[in-house]
């Protein structure tokens, strides 16, 4: 039971990394006007490193390969991005305040639990079943 409850933790945190990279190229115009906002140098290339960031990190969660390889690109990003794109403390406005608030609490909370994953044994794949 606890292999099944460990892969399905890795499919829903990977798959998170996964979709959230992906939408980076999607959504590649919208994301770099974001960061234009937010007015992060380079834009357009922070959302292209950062999406291919997360997108192998979620793959490599995901699959269990290269873990610690997936970890140090998941947390890269993390620390990063945080206080960067969702710093709440220097919104005047309530509304835009509290969600980037919420977004700042849950990417510490992600990296709370990608930290978690170093204690794990590898390989991954020997827990998948």
């Amino acid at each position: 039971m606890n292999s099944y409850l460990f892969l399905l933790g890795r499919l829903l945190y990977g798959g998170y990394f996964v979709v959230a990279g992906f939408n980076h190229f999607k959504n590649l115009g919208a994301m770099t006007e974001y960061s234009k906002y937010k007015k992060i140098p380079a834009p357009k290339l922070a959302v292209l490193v950062s999406g291919l960031l997360i997108l192998l990190g979620g793959l490599g969660i995901l699959l269990g390969v290269y873990v610690r390889i997936a970890i140090v690109f998941i947390t890269i990003f993390l620390v990063i991005v945080t206080p960067s794109m969702h710093n709440f403390w220097a919104i005047q406005d309530p509304q835009m305040r509290m969600n980037e608030r919420i977004n700042f609490g849950k990417n510490v909370a992600l990296l709370g639990a990608v930290l978690m994953f170093l204690m794990l044994s590898m390989p991954w794949m020997a827990h998948a079943f």
